[in-house]
């Protein structure tokens, strides 16, 4: 008598991949098109020079100070801020968190190294989100107002890292920024058909990991220029207390 042995069907094997941008209902693809662009075009520019300008501290209260009030200079300084800086990030931020919160995470079914490397980018977006908002709190909102006294800035950033709790914060904000626009670069050209291979995707990954190791590496000398520099006294007779009440 044969013996009859148990037929299971055979799991169908999944490539792992990046899913293209999808039309979705409504305004949704326009608005994820656009959270897609803000990430690169001008957060991701605006990341990359705010790295450069903070690599000034490397050379000293002198060198930064000089930084700052040269960006304080530019023609228009404060609708360059407002729309190719605060209303991006304020967009991009929020709508991140509202696809976080309604996305669904496959990780612990489909362990895949792109599944745990795009969860990574969505917790790194929470923590650069809340570092960008108490480091533009701290430095914009409250004592000396930077863009009219800029000499004092390094001053000002030095009395934060008093605390080494801020020096740690400030250490972690780096890391998942890097990480979060680096990333979302290599997620960038994989959705928008940039990088239509694998071939290409691996390339880029690469190139995409340099980076990220680059601006934590400037952000690690920026620290530095801070931390080993003599303590810089603020000017008290620049003090201008502009805390919101």
């Amino acid at each position: 008598m044969a013996s009859s042995a148990s037929s299971v069907a055979p799991v169908p094997k999944i490539k792992p991949g990046v899913a293209p941008l999808r039309a979705g209902e409504g305004y949704s693809f326009l608005l994820r098109r656009l959270h897609s662009l803000t990430g690169i075009v001008p957060i991701g520019l605006f990341l990359l020079e705010h790295f450069i300008s903070n690599f000034e501290s490397f050379k000293g209260a002198e060198a930064y100070g000089k930084q700052v009030a040269f960006l304080n200079s530019l023609p228009l300084v404060v609708g360059l801020e407002l729309f190719g800086i605060w209303i991006p990030i304020l967009y991009h931020g929020l709508y991140g968190v509202y696809i976080w919160y309604r996305g669904d995470t496959n990780v612990a079914d489909y362990p895949w190294q792109g599944n745990w490397l795009y969860t990574a980018q969505r917790w790194t977006g929470i923590i650069a989100l809340v570092y960008i908002a108490q480091h533009t709190y701290y430095l914009r909102f409250t004592g000396l107002h930077l863009p009219t006294h800029p000499m004092q800035a390094f001053a000002k950033v030095q009395g934060e890292f008093q605390n080494p709790w801020m020096i740690a914060f400030y250490a972690v904000g780096i890391i998942a920024a890097s990480w979060h626009f680096c990333y979302g670069l290599w997620l960038f050209a994989a959705k928008w058909g940039i990088t239509t291979g694998e071939t290409a995707r691996r390339r880029l990954g690469y190139f995409c990991l340099l980076l990220a190791l680059g601006l934590v590496s400037i952000g690690a000398a920026s620290m530095y220029g801070f931390l080993s520099t003599p303590r810089q006294p603020l000017d008290s007779s620049a003090s201008e207390n502009i805390v919101l009440k």
